[in-house]
């Protein structure tokens, strides 16, 4: 099946047609699906935090209240840790179960490996398919809390930082630059001790909002979604902008990384043969072709 019939079955709401078009743009025939669906406009909502901290079971949580207002919703579960793609995580399986069968749910995991440009430029690729093809909003989950975690988690907006009561876990995500990139801070687990102090640290490190949250039982779930709704309603061009520009510059950092020219000017360079500024320009010249 060529592109442009999987693109009208995926619209047509098949999760089928979809998942192979996240195959196929994780690889080398990205431009051209890309180039079929042309641009769209994404409502990405982030979800990072350290482990334990009850990240899936809050998305699943949010999934079910946006399909209880009747919207198509992408789940990504981002592992740069793991070498494997394309099914949803086995732990995310579990905390999705109820929206498995959901038509209206489609749930994938980005790993590190087998992605043409790797996560950096993976994860935006996948949002922009996901968005063309009606979903909204996209939602990506990092399992971790690691550089690549907080760049991953840099394509969203917002950004929702979830953490458990006790465990020093404001101290750790405020170390981890979590807190820079929060714009809603969650507390979940709230009904364990520990909840109230742990969201006094947290008020003395950030300015961001935070709210209290027990995702098993839906409590705090409606202020959650407020939370987020409100931000997209306070969208703000500046800041769409200097994201827009960090995918750009991340986007073109991969190719660079992928030049099948690198390794040969990288050589020219050692052996003193050239000087790195005079590779550097070279390398900006040459047609951008991916390294064999």
């Amino acid at each position: 099946m060529n592109v442009p019939e999987l693109v009208a079955e995926a619209r047509g709401g098949s999760v089928r047609a979809a998942g192979r078009l996240l195959s196929l743009v994780e690889g080398e025939r990205r431009e051209e699906v890309l180039d079929v669906l042309g641009p769209a406009a994404a409502r990405v909502v982030g979800v990072t935090g350290p482990p334990g901290a009850g990240k899936s079971t809050t998305v699943a949580a949010l999934v079910g209240a946006y399909r209880g207002r009747g919207r198509r919703v992408a789940v990504l579960a981002v592992d740069p840790s793991s070498p494997f793609s394309g099914g949803a995580l086995l732990g995310d399986r579990i905390r999705m179960a109820a929206h498995a069968a959901d038509p209206g749910v489609l749930i994938r995991s980005l790993a590190a490996r087998g992605h043409l440009g790797g996560l950096a430029a993976a994860v935006p690729a996948a949002v922009r398919v996901l968005a063309a093809l009606g979903y909204d909003p996209v939602v990506v989950e990092t399992v971790g809390v690691g550089q690549s975690e907080i760049e991953v988690a840099s394509v969203a907006d917002p950004v929702v930082v979830v953490l458990a009561p006790g465990a020093g876990d404001a101290v750790q995500a405020a170390k981890a630059g979590l807190l820079e990139v929060a714009d809603v801070l969650v507390v979940n687990k709230a009904d364990r001790d520990g909840a109230e102090r742990t969201v006094r640290d947290l008020r003395a490190e950030t300015a961001a909002p935070i709210l209290t949250l027990v995702a098993t039982k839906g409590e705090g779930l409606p202020r959650l979604v407020e939370a987020v709704e409100a931000h997209a309603r306070a969208d703000d061009p500046g800041r769409r902008t200097e994201r827009a520009r960090a995918q750009i510059l991340s986007l073109a950092q991969s190719r660079l990384r992928a030049h099948s020219a690198l390794t040969e000017l990288a050589d020219d360079v050692a052996a003193g043969r050239r000087d790195p500024y005079t590779a550097a320009r070279e390398l900006l010249r040459r047609p951008s072709e991916p390294a064999d």
